[in-house]
């Protein structure tokens, strides 16, 4: 028989000379193949064999304000089971940007008269149903007069503005819709600051493929993957916003998330020279900062009076990265939650001074009515 150049001829009346590979081969190529086929991204998670000194951070140097988080059921739960948590990591004061409106929001801050009158403050929100009706701008505005009266100290904004608010006719609220403008002068007449949510990651808009940085979290959390039609693009959302900012430079805003430029501290730099009325908090994107420790360093320094603790999820546990990153030199220790960032941290090591605005001081000085004998001087 003619076989193929190159190959060697094989007789079919000649049998086969057989090969076995040991036992013990076969064996570790079969787990080599199933652990490949089994591994993905997320799983694969091997503890770092780097050695280098560090310690975790359970309780803040000074005692803090949280002016970010989030208690739906404040006017009815019991506050103890918070404060013990509060206390563990020397929390002395948080503020619950879920206080709702009305009723809701009064029970909210008597609960909180009744119990801890000096550990909460409670902000209240606006029901944007019916913008467009005859008279609404009023009325929304004059039931934030009526929330503070009740108990409230700011007003926190949702990212439903802009993403799924709509009007009466169902179009698309935007950010700066002038029909709102009431209800940020009433903030800036009643010395309130507004907390404000514009938007998600620039990534979430981007394609999901090899070369996006968040694809993890869409693949794990497909409901937040967005696009130029979904509602809209990134960078118009995020116009609205800033457009909001310099049309109302009486009222004092934070920007969360460091108004999603915290991967472009120069940016949010100039950002924050064009408006002197922004302060920033950093909920949620502490890992952006953990892996730029220098450069973070040198951004809290330069704008040390614009920026404020605020950690968003009440997750007890995962406020020593928090603490870690701010206080600490440490190298390459990992964040809390892979999907969000995959890589190592490392501390900024903020210097006392630094640390004491952004723990306290600057919250003393922007949201009212905060017992400022929590605090030192």
């Amino acid at each position: 028989m003619r076989g193929n150049p190159g190959y060697p001829k094989i007789s079919i009346f000649k049998p086969m000379k057989k090969y076995f590979l040991p036992i013990a081969v076969l064996t570790a190529l079969n787990a080599c193949s199933q652990a490949t086929q089994k591994m993905d991204f997320e799983s694969y998670n091997p503890p770092s064999t780097l050695v280098v000194p560090g310690n975790v951070i359970t309780r803040a140097k000074f005692p803090f304000i949280d002016v970010h988080n989030h208690q739906f059921q404040m006017a009815t739960m019991d506050l103890a089971t918070l404060i013990k948590d509060m206390d563990a990591m020397n929390m002395n004061v948080m503020v619950n940007l879920s206080g709702q409106s009305g009723d809701v929001l009064k029970k909210a801050a008597d609960n909180v008269k009744a119990n801890y009158p000096n550990r909460f403050i409670v902000f209240a929100n606006v029901d944007f149903k019916k913008v467009g009706e005859s008279g609404w701008s009023e009325k929304a505005a004059a039931q934030l007069e009526t929330d503070v009266k009740n108990g409230a100290n700011g007003l926190k904004i949702y990212k439903s503005l802009g993403f799924s608010v709509t009007d009466i006719n169902g179009k698309r609220v935007t950010v700066d819709d002038p029909r709102l403008d009431a209800i940020w002068k009433k903030a800036g007449d009643l010395k309130i600051p507004v907390l404000i949510h514009t938007a998600d990651p620039k990534p979430f808009w981007q394609p999901m493929d090899s070369t996006n940085e968040r694809w993890l979290e869409l693949a794990t959390h497909p409901q937040r993957k967005r696009s130029d039609t979904d509602p809209a693009p990134f960078d118009t959302l995020i116009a609205e916003q800033h457009r909001l900012f310099k049309k109302h430079p009486g009222t004092t805003f934070i920007a969360a998330h460091f108004g999603w430029y915290p991967n472009d501290l120069g940016k949010l730099g100039q950002l924050l020279d064009a408006m002197p009325n922004v302060v920033v908090e950093f909920g949620a994107i502490i890992a952006e900062l953990g892996r730029q420790p220098r450069a973070a360093n040198q951004f809290f320094n330069t704008y040390q009076d614009r920026i404020l603790f605020g950690k968003d999820s009440w997750v007890p546990s995962e406020y020593k990265t928090y603490f870690r990153v701010l206080e600490s030199t440490d190298e390459y220790f990992p964040y809390h939650k892979k999907y969000h960032a995959f890589w190592a941290l490392y501390g900024m090591g903020l210097s006392d001074e630094v640390l004491k605005k952004i723990y306290y001081k600057n919250a003393l000085r922007i949201i009212p009515n905060i017992d400022r004998t929590l605090f030192p001087e």
